[in-house]
């Protein structure tokens, strides 16, 4: 499937704001209600990472078919079984954390490769390559921490989300730059 640079560009605009005001909704449930009630903040906790998995689903078909982009395909699967062995690890925070870390490090490489493979068409995918290193990263700093004395919680996982926020955040706004520049057709 053929999609012009233009069709592209506006859908990925639309996705990355979606993303980012996901990310700040979900924050701001997290941080009003999910501190303090268990059952809710386990429910974000599986949340999280099903989102990604339904938004990879919608990019990666948007974006030539989800079999054209094996980024997106392997980190939708990727998150959907996380989003399982988070409920199934619930509610031992340090295996939560353990899981998320190592879902962290794996979309975050998943993430950086296909921001590379769009690098040529759309542009402006450099913070998009800096959220993936960034979420690799911060993914080997949870594993290290599951296995701390500390008891996480979904505090941990919040500043996690409000870097993902902003990366797609930013990413929509070179974007949106981006396309004010360009001359129209």
């Amino acid at each position: 499937m053929n999609i012009s640079a233009h069709t592209q560009e506006a859908w990925l605009k639309q996705y990355y704001y979606a993303r980012a005001a996901f990310s700040i909704a979900w924050i701001g449930v997290a941080v009003t209600l999910g501190f303090g009630h268990p059952a809710l903040a386990a429910v974000l906790l599986v949340l999280y990472p099903a989102w990604d998995a339904l938004a990879n689903l919608a990019d990666g078909g948007r974006s030539g078919g989800i079999l054209a982009n094996k980024p997106q395909a392997f980190n939708a699967l990727a998150s959907l079984a996380v989003a399982a062995a988070i409920a199934a690890a619930l509610p031992d925070m340090h295996r939560v954390l353990a899981v998320f870390g190592a879902w962290a490090i794996l979309s975050g490489l998943l993430q950086l490769a296909a921001a590379l493979r769009r690098w040529k068409r759309n542009g402006a995918q450099w913070a998009m390559i800096l959220s993936g290193a960034q979420s690799a990263l911060a993914g080997a700093v949870f594993i290290h921490q599951a296995g701390g004395p500390a008891e996480p919680s979904i505090a941990t996982v919040v500043g996690y989300a409000g870097f993902g926020a902003f990366y797609f955040l930013v990413s929509a706004l070179s974007l949106s730059i981006k396309g004010r520049r360009l001359p129209q057709a």
